[in-house]
């Protein structure tokens, strides 16, 4: 009898196996692929691995301002696929070592749950106390004609040995924007279109309106308010029509998509009486219990942000409340990182959910283009924005655009979690030249009294 069987090897499942031992659990983790699923093998750190190189490339062709003369001549991406390969190799070797080491059974197969109690993999029966889903997402294609010749997948972006001549990205997410930010950066002629007003639409608009103006100054066609209505053959590429205020077509190489659906079928959800939304995410309250006191759902299978951080920190809260504990997972804390150039990074509410939400705003902003070290080292786009309750106090969210806002970010979470307000950010001492000042300085915007800034 085990205490804990987990379904997927992902992030979070692998958090809330060693988790579960590391509370005296006896634990299986059930994965029918690879350990570290999509965020080690076909994500984040692929992502990092192909995002450092277009950074690299980027910094060598604008070393002349620093009186260093350097000419890129060539790229070869099959070194960079080999690296990435490497390291998604190291690091699931890695999590393959701590599980073994916390003695976590490891069960090659796809699991399905036969009742709230028992999991079958490939006909064999695991009993257990406690069932903790992982199971994540899968690309889906978008159901618009001809799209299978043409689709381009963030997988064989990262697969790549050959740079395409065009793209056609369609979306505005986060995944979407990122592939543009690389592939335009390597040198490919990006096309980025979407049905809705903005990019990042999850986002404050500010942050949106500034990485939508950076990727048009670095050369991005980017196409509000169209929608993909057919792909066709044409030569050696494909021709896009997009429909919006005007029909208009477009001759592209490949057409990328980021789209998901959650794996959660097939897994014995509705034999064991689990609820999903009606796009198939299982529904989970905050100690991420499902509708089965016993089950718990954990990261992308549950939707939300579909983050590989905030799989595993729900990991562990899941493995904690199935081990007798009683935790929770606050939503609201989990930071987003945008791996563009420049990156952006934000947590909590924007300004215009809070709004919504009835909260009286104020609002700080501190610019990059002001900042010293972002002056000395010729990064100038970019700015931090504080969100935060007036009356209060209370920082609400934090948005940073600018160079190591995924860095950045982590001081803004910790001050939310220790429920800082904005005074408390304001008044605390960070080391002058650096990105990170800007924070505090834009919390003393909020507050009205920036050194930096004109007088309100």
């Amino acid at each position: 009898m085990y205490d804990v069987v987990i379904l997927g090897g992902g992030p979070g499942g692998y958090a809330a196996s060693i988790r579960s031992a590391q509370l005296g659990g006896k634990v299986a983790l059930v994965e029918a692929a690879e350990i570290g699923g999509t965020c080690v093998n076909r994500g984040c750190i692929p992502a990092k691995v192909w995002g450092q190189g277009a950074y690299l490339k980027r910094i060598l062709q604008n070393t002349a301002a620093f009186g260093i003369e350097t000419t890129v001549t060539s790229t070869n991406l099959s070194v960079l696929v080999a690296r990435k390969d490497g390291a998604s190799g190291d690091i699931r070797m890695g999590m393959g070592g701590l599980l073994s080491n916390n003695r976590i059974d490891v069960i090659e197969g796809s699991g399905t749950i036969k009742s709230p109690g028992v999991v079958e993999v490939d006909g064999k029966s695991l009993e257990t106390r406690n069932i903790i889903i992982a199971t994540g997402t899968s690309p889906v294609l978008p159901d618009i004609k001809g799209m299978e010749a043409a689709h381009f997948s963030t997988d064989q972006v990262f697969a790549m040995k050959e740079l395409p001549e065009s793209v056609l990205v369609y979306g505005a997410g986060h995944v979407e924007v990122e592939m543009t930010s690389i592939l335009n950066a390597f040198g490919c002629d990006v096309t980025l279109a979407f049905d809705g007003t903005r990019i990042l639409p999850a986002e404050d608009g500010d942050t949106s309106q500034r990485i939508s103006g950076i990727l048009r100054e670095q050369g991005v066609t980017v196409l509000p308010r169209v929608t993909l209505t057919s792909v066709n053959k044409s030569g050696q590429g494909f021709q896009a029509v997009l429909s919006g205020k005007e029909e208009q077509s477009l001759t592209v190489s490949r057409v990328l998509t980021a789209m998901r659906h959650p794996n959660s079928r097939a897994i014995g959800l509705e034999t064991a009486g689990i609820v999903v939304d009606d796009k198939g995410f299982i529904k989970v309250d905050d100690h991420l219990k499902t509708s089965v006191a016993n089950i718990y759902a954990i990261g992308d299978v549950t939707g939300g942000w579909q983050l590989s951080y905030a799989a595993t920190v729900m990991g562990v809260v899941a493995a904690e409340n199935a081990m007798g504990q009683a935790s929770v997972f606050n939503n609201r804390l989990v930071p987003r990182g945008l791996n563009t150039f420049p990156e952006a990074a934000a947590i909590g509410l924007s300004e215009e959910e809070a709004e919504q939400m009835g909260y009286e705003v104020e609002v700080g902003n501190f610019p990059m283009s002001i900042n010293g070290v972002a002056i000395a080292r010729g990064e100038l786009e970019g700015a931090v924005k504080i969100v935060s309750d007036a009356k209060y106090g209370e920082v609400l969210g934090v948005h940073i655009v600018g160079s190591h806002a995924s860095e950045l970010i982590w001081g803004a979470a910790l001050a939310m979690q220790m429920e800082a307000t904005v005074e408390d950010i304001a008044r605390t001492i960070v080391v002058h030249p650096t990105f990170s000042e800007s924070i505090t300085l834009a919390s003393q915007d909020a507050m009205a009294w920036s050194l930096y800034l004109p007088k309100r």
